[in-house]
């Protein structure tokens, strides 16, 4: 397996948010993580970054123990991040956005990949324009140009769909398919949008208070699942 979680449990404070998380990811994979508001799905995502304030288990990429690494270190193992609400640097340029990702670089590279201006042609004629300037589909495409721009071989998509144009979820799924059908970088997304997980996922799992309460490929995800699991 690529990614590897074992009984972790993952701290805010006190407080455990995650419960005894188990999972393993192999390569090349896209698992979608599913479930209602406030069940978890953004604190997997922040554990396996490191970016909770404790947690207990053991977490594995590639076999290397990276549980009481710090992020630029599990970073530096391969592990990308799209936060939800994308976090990018409004009066910085789309160039300087994206460069920052390459510090996370193990080759020492610290251009904009080319990757990035083939999958994203408007960010390539604009790359001296501010990122604040941007509409919000554009500021995804962005975010995730620079979670590329640190050659990960695992990216973590927060909710990459929320609260963007329907006519660019589609063009922002399609990137991530071919990000990992072509390009072979395994995806973990947490995601609302039922057709886009079908379409782009190959497992699934569900969460409900921290726990993971059903998981499978992505065929298994049945309506009787999602109305269990995910409406109010």
């Amino acid at each position: 397996m690529l990614l590897d979680l074992d009984r972790v449990t993952s701290y805010y404070g006190k407080t455990p948010i995650l419960k005894e998380i188990g999972l393993g990811l192999p390569e090349g994979q896209c698992l979608c993580v599913l479930g209602r508001n406030g069940v978890g799905k953004t604190t997997l995502l922040r554990t396996i970054m490191g970016l909770t304030d404790r947690t207990s288990g053991e977490i594995r990429i590639d076999g290397a123990s990276v549980g009481k690494a710090p992020t630029h270190v599990r970073a530096k193992y391969g592990l990308g991040y799209i936060p939800q609400g994308r976090q990018i640097l409004p009066h910085f340029t789309v160039k300087e956005n994206i460069l920052l990702g390459t510090f996370a670089r193990t080759d020492g590279r610290q251009d904009v990949p080319e990757l990035c201006l083939t999958l994203f042609p408007y960010l390539a004629q604009n790359l001296h324009r501010k990122a604040g300037l941007l509409s919000g589909g554009q500021q995804q495409q962005l975010a995730i140009a620079r979670a590329l721009a640190t050659n990960p071989r695992i990216l973590l998509l927060d909710e990459p769909t929320e609260g963007i144009q329907p006519n660019i979820v589609a063009e922002i799924g399609q990137t991530l398919g071919r990000l990992n059908k072509e390009f072979g970088i395994t995806l973990i997304l947490t995601e609302q949008h039922i057709k886009v997980a079908r379409k782009l996922g190959d497992a699934f799992l569900m969460m409900e208070n921290g726990r993971i309460v059903a998981r499978g490929p992505i065929h298994e995800m049945t309506d009787e699942l999602i109305e269990r699991h995910m409406t109010i």
